[in-house]
């Protein structure tokens, strides 16, 4: 698993490419406002090279972080996303953009965003989970969502977006809550953070466990930096 750690925010300015399954956004740094691309099982990845450079023509950055639906390692990914198109597995993104990039999965990029202190769990409501974990400023990603849960099904299949269609919103937010509560007590976390597309439609959060932004993860993609600049 790849490890960042958080420090100083560099002075760099990054181009953030948030990855996902309806849209992809993009933001650089001193730009108030995100671009979003629709995105779909059209989307390969040279597509949204193209796409992401045409829209930002005429900003300035010097590197690029790049938030993806999949596992990464070691800065790329290893399997192609599954409510996008092909061709990001292999794909040489410094080559594309021209500047030196880092790919990390999406819910480590939002966690890294959300982080303050301490012993922090990410989890991020979209199609599936995402999970990241934070120690002491180190990052972890990782792939709790098709772990076995109970029932002979995952946690995924209780809180991801097929679970939500399937049981309706008040049932969902019990397993929600269910699922956080045991992971929250499983890591030891001292905080988590729910984010994610999903989590606008939780109600009371349980105790110890707070709101992420989809902003976060723009902050996230520059704080990426900090280590490696």
């Amino acid at each position: 698993m790849a490890t960042h750690q958080l420090a100083a925010m560099a002075d760099t300015d990054v181009l953030v490419i948030d990855v996902g399954g309806t849209h992809i956004k993009a933001l650089a740094t001193g730009r108030k406002k995100p671009l979003k691309i629709r995105s779909g099982p059209e989307m390969t990845a040279t597509e949204m090279v193209r796409l992401v450079r045409q829209a930002t023509t005429g900003w300035h950055y010097a590197v690029v972080s790049i938030g993806y639906p999949g596992p990464v390692l070691h800065g790329k990914p290893v399997s192609e996303p599954r409510n996008l198109g092909g061709g990001w597995v292999g794909f040489d993104f410094r080559k594309a953009f021209g500047r030196p990039v880092h790919v990390i999965n999406d819910a480590a990029m939002q966690a890294l965003g959300s982080y303050r202190r301490g012993r922090m769990l990410f989890l991020g409501l979209g199609t599936g989970l995402g999970s990241a974990l934070i120690v002491d400023g180190v990052l972890e990603p990782m792939e709790l969502a098709h772990l076995p849960y109970k029932k002979g099904r995952t946690y995924e299949d209780y809180v991801g977006k097929a679970a939500l269609q399937r049981v309706g919103k008040k049932k969902w937010r019990r397993h929600v809550t269910d699922v956080v509560k045991a992971l929250k007590a499983a890591l030891e976390a001292d905080d988590v953070v729910v984010g994610g597309g999903n989590a606008k439609w939780l109600g009371r959060l349980p105790k110890g466990v707070r709101l992420g932004s989809n902003a976060n993860a723009f902050v996230g993609g520059y704080r990426l930096w900090t280590h490696h600049a």
